[in-house]
């Protein structure tokens, strides 16, 4: 049962770690709260899980956000450059959007103090992922500490707490975690560059990283994807 007087803000995407955080945080007793950004990825498949995620866990608000950064280009996400399908690689891919979680985190801080919130749920991690340098544990630490310096809320004592309860979970762990909360796979969506007919394609990152998770699990996905 949510307790009215806990209010967690969700940095809900629409994806499979954003679903999961935003369980735990349900499961912790919190109200939800949910910001999901329109940036102006590729496709809207995220958002429109999103949606349906935050009605299914029952969020009390959900706010989608329109920021479109493509305006700025400089990823595959948000310009005309091809999504990478050759294989994960050590480096930080072209997937890699500007300082997304920055600026997404400094949003969802502000949206947390405009709701009387102090807790702040994000889904990152930093064992199977792409290798984006604003998943670190070290950056989550250190923006915690910006948004105390930085907000009226922090200058008064109440700082916020930024919960990334997937931070040092595996892919494979993370697809464990949403079965045992209950929590439908298919109601979320990872890949960067889906199919016309609206399956995902099995190539990207995001796609490769998912599927190894899910296999290493021995759990069933519940996401189309393309004979490729």
């Amino acid at each position: 049962m949510a307790d009215n007087s806990r209010i967690a803000v969700i940095l809900l995407s629409g994806g499979l770690d954003s679903m999961v955080s935003a369980g735990i945080a349900r499961e912790r007793g919190f109200t939800l709260h949910a910001l999901s950004i329109d940036y102006g990825q590729r496709h809207v498949r995220e958002l429109d899980c999103a949606r349906d995620i935050a009605r299914r866990l029952g969020a009390e608000r959900h706010v989608v956000l329109p920021l479109d950064l493509r305006a700025f280009g400089g990823s595959a996400l948000t310009a005309d450059i091809a999504v990478p399908k050759d294989g994960v690689t050590d480096d930080i891919p072209i997937t890699y959007v500007p300082a997304r979680n920055l600026v997404f985190l400094a949003l969802t801080t502000a949206f947390a103090e405009c709701s009387g919130a102090r807790d702040i749920f994000i889904g990152v991690n930093a064992l199977d992922y792409s290798g984006y340098p604003d998943c670190r544990p070290e950056f989550i630490a250190s923006f915690a500490e910006t948004a105390r310096l930085g907000t009226k809320a922090g200058v008064e004592g109440e700082p916020f707490a930024i919960h990334a309860p997937l931070q040092h979970m595996t892919k494979a762990d993370i697809a464990r975690e949403a079965a045992r909360l209950g929590l439908d796979p298919g109601w979320s969506w990872s890949c960067y560059d889906p199919a016309d007919d609206g399956r995902a394609c099995g190539l990207c990152d995001s796609c490769r990283l998912r599927q190894k998770g899910f296999a290493e699990a021995g759990l069933p996905d519940r996401v189309a994807y393309t004979d490729a």
